[in-house]
């Protein structure tokens, strides 16, 4: 995934951030949706999602061309145990958790996770124990790894205060990296990133653009960016709709990240829940969610897909399998529209670092 270059758009309203992306040519593997913990399918039973179609009908392995791919990774946390195991384990060098899944990562045409906290040097602890903020040097390895965006839209992106938040926006971009979610200040927070697959003038399928928002519904309303002051985007559910509707005519694909639910619960609330179908009833193609540190279902709903938690990507939660273990999401495009979406179960080792889990 190479970035052939990044425009910015202002607009009177907000920021409007577009990379293009290349072309990779990456096979890819024919997972099916095996359970992420050992004991639950994160599958809703009335779902329509195609794991287990017979390989003449699989969307995954149509050819003649073959769709764009676009990869979603749950949370990942780059302090605490995980920082421990990359001083022990990988000679202090932040690629390591990475190792057994970069691949995987480059094959997709367009990769995004949920960065759980602020990649910085500086700020003050605003938060606990619990607090989170990671090493500069975190930035470089998820832009090799082949990450092109991740939500910063979560509960720990505050931990060290606002010139945390803004060197992290700073160094992802630095990297090639767009920050969803939070900024600087309240337009670069709440505004849509746009990110072009494939070039109108290649000979590879059509052009598609994807713009992608970011939400948590985990902070209070007084750490919302304002003005000039840095923050996470407005989530209140009419701002969102509002801006879902105003990008809606502005992209072929409009894909919502929301860090929401309740922890190491593997079924969505009925918060959750309401808020995904109005998202989706407002004009949002995907809803990508996590937080609960476990994987919970995937719902089909009015023909699109909702993955309620992704759960875990890199994380130091060792206690169980189900946070040990989780999905990617992985979603194929052609002609400008979501045509399949499947899980990808993977699994992290005792270093935190997630692979593909066994079939």
């Amino acid at each position: 995934m190479r970035k052939a270059f990044l425009l910015a758009i202002y607009t009177g309203i907000v920021l409007e951030v577009g990379f293009v992306l290349g072309r990779t040519n990456g096979d890819f593997s024919r997972i099916t949706g095996a359970s992420a913990n050992g004991a639950l399918d994160p599958v809703s039973q009335s779902s329509d999602v195609p794991y287990t179609l017979p390989p003449e009908a699989d969307p995954f392995l149509a050819e003649n061309p073959r769709p764009y791919t676009l990869l979603f990774a749950g949370d990942i946390m780059l302090g605490r145990g995980v920082r421990q195991s990359i001083v022990k384990n990988g000679g202090r060098d932040y690629h390591f958790p990475f190792a057994n899944i970069k691949q995987t990562i480059h094959d997709a045409d367009f990769a995004f996770a949920n960065l759980e906290g602020p990649i910085s040097s500086r700020g003050e602890n605003r938060g606990s124990i619990y607090s989170f903020r990671f090493d500069p040097k975190a930035a470089v390895a998820l832009a090799d790894t082949g990450f092109d965006a991740v939500s910063i839209a979560n509960n720990h992106i505050w931990d060290w205060g606002p010139l945390a938040i803004t060197d992290t926006v700073n160094l992802l971009k630095e990297n090639g990296i767009a920050a969803v979610g939070a900024g600087a200040n309240e337009r670069d927070a709440n505004g849509a990133h746009y990110f072009e697959l494939g070039n109108p003038s290649a000979s590879l399928g059509a052009s598609t653009r994807v713009a992608v928002l970011a939400y948590t519904n985990l902070y209070p309303q007084n750490l919302k960016a304002k003005g000039n002051i840095p923050g996470i985007s407005n989530f209140e559910l009419n701002h969102i709709l509002d801006a879902i509707r105003f990008y809606r005519s502005r992209a072929d694909i409009l894909i919502v990240s929301f860090h929401w639910g309740d922890e190491y619960q593997t079924h969505s609330n009925p918060l959750q829940e309401s808020i995904a179908h109005a998202l989706i009833d407002a004009g949002a193609d995907l809803v990508i969610g996590h937080h609960p540190h476990v994987a919970e279902e995937i719902e089909q709903y009015k023909g699109k897909y909702i993955f309620y938690s992704l759960g875990n990507f890199v994380f130091d939660q060792g206690f169980s399998r189900a946070t040990m273990n989780g999905i990617m999401a992985e979603i194929l495009v052609k002609d400008k529209t979501i045509v399949a979406a499947r899980s990808i179960p993977i699994t992290q080792n005792a270093a935190f670092q997630p692979a593909l889990s066994a079939p």
